[in-house]
């Protein structure tokens, strides 16, 4: 597996907090109170991602005696994950570890549930203008340069390219727009011939890949920043019997078996145990602040000391030579998926 990004943030902030002024909450350690629990919250609950993120989740939590619940929508509706996020603070979580679906549709109840006590933090996709206290995530801008240079190591600084997106998860827009900035800015032979939304699903996905190659013959890449539509995308370049190099973001069970088979090129996947293990520890700090005295305004603004605008939980490259060990089975043998 190849990290190309490496978390900073938080470390930096530890070592920070090692050196402050020591106080009884740090004296007593990272524990938490019998009970205290700590949610996740997702949309499209039965998809594979979530479920290393979860399991670093758990495993930092139960390192210190914490409680964890997985909840969400197994919808992508952006109302149905709201109202499981509504439900979630009813339980009177310390925390609450959040994928929004969408960023500003979560702005008013991220903001009430800190008011409430309850602190939040980010995932994968955020909601910036709220006032959550960390966004874990890995560096999309890293992985849209990664995307974009590779396509012209293999192809050449002259292909036709495409890409699929999922418009308004903040992620995704990212991984696609940077892309094609980059390409604009560094490759201005590279010609972009097909761009349209598929929105996760499979099936949209195989219609819009059918029609871009039916339009464009000469495709020779495709970029999509999630592996659900990389599904769909897959199953019509094989049908039509294309050389297309496709390239994505995350992983699937599904998309790790073309990978191995050849037929897609390489995905970019985030460190999701990572993802989940920092991501419990930057809500759990939030929760216990007091643990904290940093050289800042805190004490006198009222605000959180525990902020942490961007963790990069760093992301690995997958190719058919290192796809056995993102096999999500063999990784769950023996693991408590609950």
């Amino acid at each position: 597996m190849k990290n190309v990004r490496v978390t900073r943030a938080l470390a930096v902030t530890a070592l920070l907090a090692a050196f402050a002024q020591p106080t009884a909450a740090l004296a007593e350690g990272f524990k938490c109170e019998p009970g205290e629990t700590y949610i996740m919250n997702v949309m499209v609950s039965s998809h594979p991602y979530w479920v290393p993120v979860y399991q670093g989740f758990k495993q930092a939590a139960e390192a210190m005696g914490c409680e964890t619940v997985f909840s969400g929508t197994p919808d992508y509706d952006i109302a149905k994950q709201i109202a499981s996020f509504e439900q979630d603070l009813v339980k009177a979580p310390a925390g609450i570890l959040l994928h929004p679906m969408q960023a500003d549709p979560f702005i008013e109840p991220i903001n009430r549930a800190i008011e409430s006590g309850v602190q939040i933090s980010t995932f994968a996709a955020d909601s910036p203008k709220s006032n959550r206290t960390a966004y874990i995530t890995s560096d999309n801008l890293a992985e849209a340069k990664f995307a974009a240079e590779e396509i012209v190591k293999q192809l050449g600084d002259s292909a036709e390219y495409a890409v699929l997106e999922n418009p308004g998860q903040s992620n995704h827009d990212l991984r696609v727009t940077a892309l094609i900035s980059y390409i604009e800015e560094h490759f201005p032979n590279m010609k972009l011939v097909g761009r349209q939304a598929t929105n996760q699903d499979s099936n949209a996905a195989y219609r819009a890949t059918a029609s871009i190659l039916q339009a464009n013959p000469n495709l020779g890449a495709l970029w999509i920043p999630e592996a659900g539509s990389a599904e769909g995308a897959v199953a019509a370049v094989l049908e039509a019997k294309a050389d297309v190099l496709i390239m994505h973001a995350d992983v699937t069970p599904a998309t790790l078996e073309h990978i191995k088979a050849g037929n897609i090129h390489m995905a970019l996947n985030p460190n999701q145990g990572i993802q989940g293990f920092m991501g419990f520890m930057a809500t759990f700090m939030a929760a216990h602040s007091d643990m904290f005295d940093p050289f800042n305004d805190y004490k006198v603004s009222g605000y959180n000391p525990m902020q942490l605008p961007f963790v990069d939980n760093g992301f690995a490259v997958i190719t058919k030579e290192n796809a056995d060990s993102f096999d999500l089975n063999k990784y769950m043998e023996g693991r408590d998926p609950q």
